[in-house]
């Protein structure tokens, strides 16, 4: 058993909560830094939306919330929840399978609560930098205290002996400027990080780019105000048509052209003059307090080189990430990576050495390379549940349990035939049932 080492954890979201809590239960010394005045991270609603309503301009000042105000959750709560802390059985109000944010978020605050986390959470406090020294083989962490008035910020430097990343992938907008004639826009345009509710575009034709989760949900609730709604897909098999169950919005295939009187041309040959225009287009990672040059790099959606997922392999285990994942389940990752990180930096767990974690990373980067897989999808676990049997495999425990597995497969293959309906018929699909 090595020393207890002075750990900072970076966020106080889902991974950051459950990173704290696995650090503490190995005696870590740990400090969460949170530039927020409370915890939750992406799930506190804030109805306010930044001054730079596309979120390109890097001088604005950033709202990290980028919910809307409507938003459910998008998974069941069967798989929503920490192993020893299940989200299902406990109700605070919205007791439906796929509840409300405001619901998950008192989720969060009540296993802060139960596991006494908030102690360890430095509220208002922003990272702003975090540098290796080699010499010493710790690290700075740079920081400063967030005025609640009209009181001047604050910057401190302390030293830890590892650092864990849990700030999220939700906070720079990733848009779609490429199209011909978007920068010369002159009618309103924003991402879907900056939108809230509807009712500003009451009686508007609105233009919403994407196909993801947030497209379908932001178009059906502006369809109740709006005058007419046109969905942008960049899938080659998209073509004009007018939605079921709306007599208001339209699929088109991808813009072709942007117009500065308002038009909007497709690639299907339909123009139309519209009023706004929604980019439900992703986000781009963003660490930009890491000052690791040469050792960890952001690029595409790729944080490199991280050997699963977790640690760069010239400074593992002292710096790790948890949450780069993406398109697939959230809590159980979380928390696998989470124990990896916390009994690797106390021993119990031991990695291969950083030539071998290398060597597995480049392995991986390069059969992605001979077939043909972006950059982008580096992290994504591809709704499948190998990485939490190889997690488990990490650690010496049991694989999750076939049962779960199964659930999750049968949840996602609903999920991608029915996108209109998948909660509800999800909801019938198990009313007899427990699920897992």
């Amino acid at each position: 058993m090595q020393t207890p080492l002075k750990v900072a954890v970076i966020g106080a979201g889902l991974c950051g909560l459950i990173a704290a809590r696995e650090l503490e239960r190995e005696s870590h010394e740990v400090v969460v830094f949170e530039k927020a005045h409370r915890l939750g991270g992406v799930w506190v609603y804030d109805p306010r939306t930044e001054s730079d309503l596309l979120g390109i301009d890097p001088q604005r000042e950033i709202i990290h919330a980028t919910i809307y105000k409507s938003l459910r959750t998008n998974s069941p709560r069967q798989i929503m929840g920490f192993s020893d802390y299940p989200f299902q059985g406990k109700e605070y109000g919205d007791p439906r399978m796929f509840p409300g944010h405001e619901e998950f978020l008192r989720y969060l605050e009540d296993f802060a609560e139960k596991f006494a986390l908030k102690k360890l959470i430095r509220f208002n406090s922003e990272v702003t930098r975090v540098d290796f020294i080699c010499s010493r083989y710790e690290f700075q962490v740079e920081w400063k205290r967030i005025p609640v008035s009209s009181a001047s910020s604050s910057n401190s430097i302390e030293v830890f002996d590892a650092v864990v990343v849990c700030n999220g992938h939700n906070s720079q907008p990733r848009v779609a400027l490429d199209i011909q004639g978007m920068n010369e826009w002159t009618k309103k345009q924003l991402h879907a990080h900056n939108y809230r509710v509807p009712e500003p575009y009451r009686d508007q034709v609105v233009v919403i780019i994407g196909s993801g989760s947030s497209a379908y949900d932001i178009s059906r609730e502006i369809a109740i105000v709006a005058k007419e709604v046109h969905l942008s897909s960049r899938s080659p098999d998209a073509k004009v048509s007018k939605m079921d169950k709306f007599d208001n919005i339209w699929q088109h295939s991808r813009i072709d052209h942007v117009f500065q009187d308002g038009t909007v041309t497709f690639q299907d040959e339909v123009s139309i003059k519209a009023d706004t225009i929604i980019h439900c287009t992703g986000y781009k990672y963003h660490i930009p307090f890491l000052k690791m040059k040469g050792i960890v790099s952001v690029e595409e959606n790729r944080v490199a080189p991280t050997y699963g997922h977790v640690f760069p392999p010239q400074l593992a285990p002292k710096l790790s990430f948890v949450g780069l994942f993406n398109k697939g389940m959230t809590f159980l990752p979380a928390e696998l990576q989470s124990k990896w990180i916390a009994q690797a930096l106390s021993g119990k767990v031991l990695l291969p050495s950083e030539k071998e974690m290398l060597h597995d990373v480049e392995k991986v980067y390069r059969q992605m390379e001979e077939r043909g897989i972006p950059k982008s999808y580096t992290h994504s676990l591809n709704h499948q549940m190998d990485y939490m049997d190889w997690l488990s495999d990490q650690l010496g425990i049991t694989q999750p349990p076939q049962k779960l597995k199964d659930f999750y497969a049968q949840f996602i293959e609903l999920f991608h035939d029915d996108h209109e309906g998948f909660r509800e018929a999800f909801e019938y699909s198990l009313s007899n049932d427990d699920g897992i």
